[in-house]
């Protein structure tokens, strides 16, 4: 799947990535407690215990998409805001995607709810070296339509999950940095009410020390589900 990035720094620029490795990293909290609350959150809708943490789950690159409307089955769908990094001519960037997934096939099998859902990714990215030094300050957060009002769905800072670094050499083996062509989700925070599906997400990644923020808005249309 090609992907095209406006870098947001000093040298505004384009980059345009062919992505043929996806992966999501899940259950990527820093510490037990914040993993065990999110494992405790999604066994309240009857998703099992995972094998181990953290997990890096593979999902087909065709189902990365930067559209701002997308499709899904059924109505138990939701989103979950997470960081996103990629290189490209080996210089690493971070922007925000959502780990879109199927809730009531959660209940069956994790792997097979996230596959079968798109995962939005922003059109704007900053260069992780230029966030890496206080990479903990920064908050990625969430916002739902219900009953036609945006509601505050996630918040939290970055340093209540793994650093990117640390996610991607347990992918990699030992490499911090990702091969060209892939693209890696960095986890996420828990649901503010808790998970429930919603036509309408935005997502945000928080800079408070410049002041600057990334945002990607999409729109889940509904397909029937027919026997």
């Amino acid at each position: 799947m090609k992907a095209v990035f406006k870098i947001d720094d000093a040298n505004p620029r384009q980059v345009e990535v062919d992505f043929n490795t996806l992966i999501v990293a899940g259950w990527a909290g820093r510490d037990m407690a914040a993993i065990e609350h999110h494992i405790e959150e999604l066994a309240a809708i009857g998703v099992p215990r995972p094998s181990s943490v953290p997990l890096y789950y593979r999902i087909a690159d065709n189902q990365l998409t930067q559209a701002g409307t997308v499709q899904a089955l059924g109505e138990e769908s939701s989103g979950e805001v997470e960081t996103f990094v990629f290189a490209v001519d080996g210089e690493m960037y971070v922007s925000i995607a959502s780990d879109h997934t199927d809730r009531k096939l959660e209940t069956v099998s994790v792997a097979m709810s996230k596959q079968v859902c798109v995962k939005p990714v922003a059109t704007v990215a900053w260069r992780l070296a230029d966030v890496a030094g206080y990479w903990d300050e920064l908050v990625i957060r969430s916002y739902i339509v219900e009953n036609g009002v945006e509601t505050l769905y996630q918040e939290g800072p970055l340093s209540t999950l793994r650093t990117p670094q640390d996610l991607i050499a347990g992918y990699t083996g030992g490499a911090a940095v990702l091969p060209e062509g892939a693209g890696m989700t960095c986890g996420t925070v828990g649901a503010i009410g808790g998970i429930r599906p919603a036509a309408d997400f935005t997502m945000e990644l928080h800079d408070p020390r410049r002041q600057r923020s990334l945002r990607h808005r999409y729109h889940v249309e509904s397909l029937p589900v027919v026997a």
